[in-house]
C-alpha cells in the first residue's frame, strides 16, 4: 500500500473505484427509500442476516438452500452443518461489536474468531492468531500462506490503519479489510467467515449500511467462488489495477446484496414473505 498519510483514499482514487463507490451508494439508496422501510425494516434487517451467514458458508464450502438455513435448529452435526451454524453466529453477532471496532479491531476479530469456533477447534488456538507451525483450514483460497511473523506485522498495520481514520469511502475500507484478511487467513479456521462478517461491520459501523440490509455475502456468493477466487488474487497482487479489480467485485457483491433486498421489501409488500 502506500506510503501516504492515508493510503486507504489512495485507493479511492485509482481508476474505476469512483464509479464502483457510486452505483453502490445507489443502489443501497433505492433500498434505503422503498416504503417497506419506513415500516418493517426490522424484518427486512432479519431476513438479510439470514440470507448474509447463507451466502457466506455457501463460500465455505456448504451451499444450503435458504428454506434449509431458515428450518435447521442443529448444527452439530458434519462439517458443512458447522459451517452454517458457525455463519448464522457471525451474522448475529456483527452487530453487537460495532463500538468495539472502534477501538479496537483486533479485539473484534479475535471475538469474531472464537464465534466462528465454537468449540470445534483447541482452546489455545481460539481467538488469536496463529502462531509458526500451525495449519491453516481454509479450502477455497490456496494462495500462498503468510507466515506467522509477517501476520502478526500486517494484522497490526491494519489496525492501526483503521483506528488512524480515513476520509476513503466505507467500501474502499471495507474491501480493504475483507481483501488483507483473506490473503493473511491469521486464524487456523474460519478465516473466510470472519473476513466477511468483519467487512459487513465496516459497511453497517461507517453509516453506508447502517441496518444491514445489503448482505454482500449474497452477491460474493452468487458471483461464485471462482470469481471470488480470482478477485482476491488481484488483491494480492498488490498492482494498482488488482486493487481496483477486487475493489470493483466487493462492489457488486454490495450491489447484488441490494438487489437481493429489494426483492425482500417487494415480497413483503405482496405479503408473500
Amino acid at each position: 500500500m502506500s506510503t501516504t498519510a492515508d493510503p486507504l483514499a489512495t485507493l479511492a482514487s485509482l481508476p474505476g473505484v469512483a464509479d464502483s463507490v457510486d452505483s453502490v451508494r445507489k443502489s443501497i439508496d433505492r433500498v434505503y427509500g422503498h416504503r417497506i422501510m419506513r415500516r418493517r425494516s426490522n424484518e427486512v434487517t432479519a431476513e438479510a442476516a439470514l440470507r448474509s451467514a447463507r451466502g457466506s458458508a455457501a463460500l465455505s464450502g456448504a451451499d444450503w438452500a435458504l428454506e434449509e438455513v431458515r428450518r435447521r435448529t442443529d448444527f452439530s452435526g458434519d462439517g458443512e452443518a458447522r459451517t452454517v451454524g458457525a455463519a448464522l453466529r457471525l451474522s448475529a453477532e456483527a452487530g453487537q461489536l460495532l463500538s468495539v471496532w472502534r477501538q479496537s479491531p483486533l479485539r473484534v476479530l479475535a471475538r469474531l474468531h472464537l464465534v466462528a469456533a465454537g468449540g470445534d477447534v483447541p482452546d489455545e488456538s481460539v481467538g488469536r492468531p496463529r502462531l509458526a507451525g500451525e495449519a491453516v483450514e481454509e479450502p477455497l483460497i490456496e494462495l500462498p500462506l503468510p507466515d506467522a511473523d509477517e501476520v502478526a506485522g500486517r494484522l497490526d498495520g491494519l489496525a492501526r490503519l483503521l483506528l488512524a481514520g480515513t476520509e476513503a469511502p466505507a467500501l474502499v475500507t471495507a474491501a480493504v479489510v475483507h481483501g488483507e484478511l483473506l490473503a493473511l487467513r491469521p486464524f487456523g479456521s474460519s478465516n473466510g467467515l470472519v473476513a466477511r462478517t468483519a467487512e459487513r461491520i465496516v459497511l453497517v459501523g461507517s453509516g453506508l449500511d447502517p441496518k444491514s440490509i445489503c448482505p454482500s455475502e449474497v452477491g460474493y456468493a452468487e458471483l461464485g467462488r471462482a470469481a471470488y477466487v480470482a478477485a482476491l488474487e488481484n488483491y494480492v497482487s498488490g498492482t494498482p489495477e488488482g486493487m481496483a479489480a477486487w475493489i470493483a467485485h466487493c462492489g457488486r457483491a454490495v450491489e447484488l446484496g441490494a438487489r437481493e433486498s429489494t426483492a425482500v421489501c417487494e415480497a413483503l409488500q405482496r405479503g408473500a414473505a
